[in-house]
This record gives C-alpha cells, structure tokens and sequence, in this order.
C-alpha cells in the first residue's frame, strides 16, 4: 500500500530540511503563511512509537525550523500539533507534526488554543 509521506521523502525538491531521521515540508494546505510539516522517514503512524533518536532529531527539526520560520516571517507564537490516530482527526497515517506559525490578529480569540480540536470546549 502506497503512502504519501513514504513517497513524498522521494521529491527532493519539496523538502525544506532534512536530518537522518525526520524531513520536513510546507503544508500545502496551510493554516497560516509558513505552516510546515515535519515527518519521520520510517514509516510509523504515532508518535507514541518513536525510538529515542527519532524522538531527539524531530525535536531537533521543530527547533531548527522554527528558527527558519521566525527569519522569514517573524511569527508572535506557535502552535506545534499531532494528530494519533483517526478519532484525534489523523487522515494520513504516518506520523507527522504541524509546526504552525501564529500571528497577531490571525483569529479573533487564540485563547484555548490546542484546545479547539473540540471546539465546544475551547473557552473555559
């Protein structure tokens, strides 16, 4: 069975950084201007079945990246999400993280933040 992340790794020209274990690309369909999505190069669906090392070099990729990201756009925060599995909205399933800039006024209220994957339990 055909993966988009596994075949994505074989597009050089998309990939925007690259360790041994983890590459990095743009989303291309962006919540906000730099939105980017860094993925393992083993195939794994979680991130709860990451080894050690790929735990550190995408770890090394979010700080790496974020750095990028505050040159070219200089961003006022960030949200950094995964989706584990269908139920927390995962639709591919090979592990990736969103690295999404935020800017001031992009949303009416940020409040809640991460907490808006239920939108009823946003505003506490």
């Amino acid at each position: 069975m055909s993966c988009l992340f596994c075949d994505l790794l074989k597009q050089k020209e998309r990939i925007i950084y690259e360790n041994d274990l983890v590459y990095a690309i743009y989303d291309s369909f962006p919540v906000n201007k730099g939105h980017i999505l860094i993925i393992p190069k083993r195939h794994i669906k979680t991130y709860f079945e990451l080894e050690k090392d790929e735990l550190f070099s995408l770890d090394e990729a979010i700080c790496s990246l974020k750095r990028k990201l505050d040159q070219l756009y200089n961003p006022s925060g960030y949200n950094i999400g995964i989706n584990n599995g269908e139920s927390a909205g995962q639709t591919i399933m090979h592990l990736h993280v969103h690295l999404i800039p935020r800017y001031n006024k992009d949303c009416d209220d940020p409040r809640g933040g991460v907490r808006g994957v239920i939108p009823e339990k946003q505003k506490y």
